[in-house]
């Protein structure tokens, strides 16, 4: 079976860490990469809102959020009584998978639009809503009481998050500037897959790095990393079906279910609760379950949305 192009240059990244290529990715262009993507989902899905907004919007809404808290309330159970994990680190690594991967979702996208699947134009909100909820609950988890998490700190995630910000930023541009957007469309759409692309290179280089603490974590960890995303992609495709979306958007809403965050959550976990193993963390949600989910996973919940869609 052919790998995309986009995806391929993921595996490049991987294989270039672990032949020890020195490979030079500036943090700056992986942090201007990173702004590109996030403003491009959101004003794509404001240019696609332009023609296609949903009364039942709101509903769908509600339904995602809570899809957003339920996945960390599975996947703490499994970390704390299965993997023997104290309650702080299964909080935290429980947080990750409830959040979502920005750019997972962005694979997902650039293969449904390259096979010609449609998918429902809101979608970049449903991204937003799912970034926030997990962090709330993983934080609940690993203090044993929600009176125990820093509200303050909660209230600036929400406010000032940067993914956040720029995604919503983006889609109420889309939705708002009217024809004007067109202009911008040559940049932030027409080169979103050669953007991608190189921002996968470095995810690539990352994962590969990520590769090498594997050794440092037990059979458990990377068992967890593979399975979790495939309930929350069952979750997702479950999700989807009842709330009546395309086989597109089936399948989106089980690469979110399926997705676990390493930008987001890494960084609310390191401010609110620096006690817990942030190796762990990133190593299952980075190393182990973005490729897992890129080369594996993403293709297959897309095979499923097409045949579930059909009924």
């Amino acid at each position: 079976m052919a790998i995309d192009a986009v995806v391929a240059f993921f595996i490049l990244g991987v294989v270039c860490k672990l032949v020890g290529a020195k490979l030079p990715f500036p943090d700056g262009l992986y942090k201007a990469l990173s702004i590109f993507l996030m403003i491009s989902i959101g004003l794509k899905g404001g240019l696609a809102l332009q023609q296609h907004t949903d009364s039942d919007l709101i509903a769908m809404s509600l339904a995602v959020i809570a899809f957003g808290l339920l996945l960390p309330l599975v996947a703490y159970p499994l970390l704390r009584y299965f993997g023997q994990l104290d309650k702080v680190d299964a909080g935290a690594i429980a947080a990750h998978y409830g959040s979502v991967s920005v750019a997972t979702y962005a694979v997902a996208v650039a293969l449904l639009e390259a096979g010609g699947i449609s998918y429902e134009a809101y979608f970049p909100l449903f991204v937003v809503l799912l970034e926030m909820p997990a962090i709330i609950v993983g934080l609940a988890l690993a203090k044993g009481n929600l009176k125990l998490i820093n509200r303050d700190f909660v209230r600036k995630e929400l406010v000032a998050n940067p993914s956040i910000l720029l995604m919503v930023g983006g889609l109420l541009i889309g939705y708002a500037g009217g024809q004007s957007v067109q202009k911008l469309t040559p940049f932030f759409v027409e080169l979103f897959p050669g953007v991608l692309a190189l921002f996968l290179l470095k995810m690539g280089l990352i994962a590969g790095q990520q590769l090498s603490a594997l050794k440092e974590n037990s059979l458990f960890l990377v068992c967890f990393a593979m399975l979790m995303p495939m309930i929350g992609g069952v979750a997702g495709t479950a999700l989807g079906l009842g709330l009546g979306l395309s086989a597109g958007g089936i399948t989106l809403m089980a690469v979110l279910g399926a997705s676990a965050s390493y930008i987001a959550v890494p960084a609310a976990m390191k401010e609110s609760l620096p006690e817990a193993n942030a190796g762990m963390s990133i190593t299952a949600s980075l190393g182990i379950t973005f490729p897992f989910n890129v080369i594996i996973n993403v293709p297959f919940l897309i095979a499923i949305g097409q045949y579930v869609g059909d009924f």
